[in-house]
């Protein structure tokens, strides 16, 4: 037993190795040729600024600047919007205008910009932005930043096939852990999965395609709050795109306030990016199963009368019957709120 055990240590030392590694890149994005940044799509349902009754969420504005701001990271390949598509189209055009520069002023290289779709519930509907994120995986593979419902992805997916060996990952801000409640500031209101609940069908596309998938949701950015001191800065900025962009930010802090107790707002959107830019800064779940499943609805805000079933995105260990496997990110970091903030001060 002895002389077994000496013989075969190798071999365990070399295939637990083989383990860690493997299990530890799996919560790593892919990394590009040394010295270039990660080539991504933007996927966005932007709404900051939208003229309405109520203030219009900010995140993926937030989450947009600070993407450019991070050049040396990654590099936008392309944008695509979802549901809004004529407003998220302009709004998008206006903040490249102000934040797609270097450190000098100078405008770079044009990021082109295209109209997907309008009610992010059609999966298999072609349009610009389908087209196009279509055209530019035939020419290289692209990680894709999903920041909404996942429509345009899945339509691309969905009618061609042969382009999924071409999307390296889909990062998106969605999903949880079974029974987690969604419950920003003082936990008194309950809110949805909006960007799953929208268009199910997309992730079930993605899912069954084998496409590798990356949640990012709720549970990782829950404790990340943006409040009034953070953003002063752009207040008393003299730039136009700051001064623009405070005026929008300011007002979804109060409706935080009123909904949900505290005077600030999650940047939801910008744990995703940070998987890309600053995977460090959080804890992952790796190879972990994924299954839609119908609950009673535990929303008190949304489409569907609570205690309603609906679709529930969820993740868990126990899960043996489902083929379905992501990387989940459960946890944000101390110091990566402080990232957020230099990247929208441009530092």
């Amino acid at each position: 037993m002895e002389m077994a055990f000496q013989v075969s240590q190798p071999l365990f030392m070399r295939l637990l190795f083989f383990w860690l590694t493997a299990t530890t890149a799996l919560a790593q994005p892919a990394k590009p040729p040394a010295g270039l940044p990660r080539r991504v799509w933007f996927d966005t349902d932007i709404m900051i600024g939208m003229p309405s009754p109520n203030p219009r969420e900010v995140d993926d504005g937030v989450t947009l600047i600070m993407a450019l701001r991070h050049p040396d990271k990654i590099e936008l390949a392309g944008i695509s919007t979802v549901t809004y598509v004529d407003y998220g189209y302009d709004v998008t055009q206006k903040l490249l205008g102000w934040y797609n520069r270097d450190a000098s002023g100078k405008s770079r290289k044009a990021i082109p910009v295209y109209k997907g779709s309008n009610t992010g519930q059609d999966t298999g509907v072609e349009n610009d932005a389908t087209r196009a994120l279509a055209d530019a995986l035939r020419k290289e593979k692209l990680a894709i930043l999903a920041l909404g419902p996942v429509t345009n992805v899945a339509t691309v997916v969905k009618n061609h096939p042969e382009l999924a060996a071409q999307i390296e990952e889909v990062i998106v801000c969605a999903g949880r852990m079974p029974g987690f409640p969604f419950r920003p500031g003082l936990e008194k209101v309950t809110v949805g999965d909006y960007n799953f609940e929208r268009d199910p069908e997309a992730f079930r596309v993605l899912f069954d395609a084998g496409i590798k998938l990356v949640l990012s949701g709720f549970e990782c950015s829950a404790y990340l709050l943006l409040g009034k001191t953070d953003i002063e800065f752009m207040e008393k900025s003299t730039f136009e795109g700051d001064q623009w962009v405070y005026a929008q930010l300011r007002p979804w802090q109060g409706r935080a306030s009123k909904l949900f107790g505290v005077e600030g707002f999650i940047p939801y959107d910008v744990t995703p990016l940070g998987y890309l830019t600053h995977p460090e800064y959080f804890k992952y779940y790796r190879d972990i199963p994924v299954r839609i499943n119908r609950k009673p609805n535990d929303s008190t805000i949304g489409s569907v009368p609570n205690g309603q079933e609906k679709p529930f995105l969820e993740a868990s260990f126990d899960y043996k019957d489902t083929k379905w496997r992501a990387i989940y990110a459960y946890k944000t970091l101390p110091g990566f709120e402080e990232i957020v903030i230099e990247s929208l001060k441009g530092k």
